[in-house]
């Protein structure tokens, strides 16, 4: 019996032992891997005709304006470099140095904070936007977002 309790006790700080190391590598190698240049929403579900956008509740409207603006705000900042996530620092060229990653790192915060405060005064103030007005703002951030698709044939 005892020996039936020092062998199961042994197995488990074995198997806890290999779990905490595979935990450790795996933080390791998340911590090595190089920081995408755009991360988040970088896509829209659907684009919008005036008509299907008349035919939107406020509620609804304010929802997919916001929706825009957190894609415009992950992308346009950083279009110089990249329209689509997955693009890093070494796929550039970029040394991957400590201020170099310190840079985007910092980059990143200062974007989801003004991401976070635009949100939060889109949600107070938005609502007693004229509807039109709202509307014209989603179609013209559609427009702006659809225009990424032709931004390499500037490149030339």
């Amino acid at each position: 019996m005892k020996t039936k309790f020092i062998l199961f006790t042994a197995i488990f700080f074995l198997m806890m032992g290999l779990g905490h190391a595979q935990k450790s590598d795996s933080s390791k190698s998340k911590k090595d891997q190089s920081l995408s240049i755009i991360s988040g929403k970088v896509n829209i579900a659907k684009y919008h005709s005036r008509e299907q956008l008349d035919e939107m509740s406020k509620g609804q409207l304010l929802t997919l304006y916001i929706e825009r603006i957190e894609v415009i705000v992950n992308i346009l900042p950083n279009i110089a470099f990249a329209t689509k996530p997955g693009v890093t620092m070494a796929s550039l060229g970029i040394p991957e140095t400590k201020d170099n990653k310190k840079a985007l790192k910092e980059n990143k915060e200062a974007s989801d904070s003004y991401f976070e405060s635009t949100v939060e005064f889109q949600t107070k103030i938005l609502p007693y936007s004229d509807t039109n007005d709202l509307i014209a703002a989603i179609l013209f951030y559609e427009s702006t977002l659809k225009a990424l698709h032709t931004y390499n044939e500037f490149k030339e």
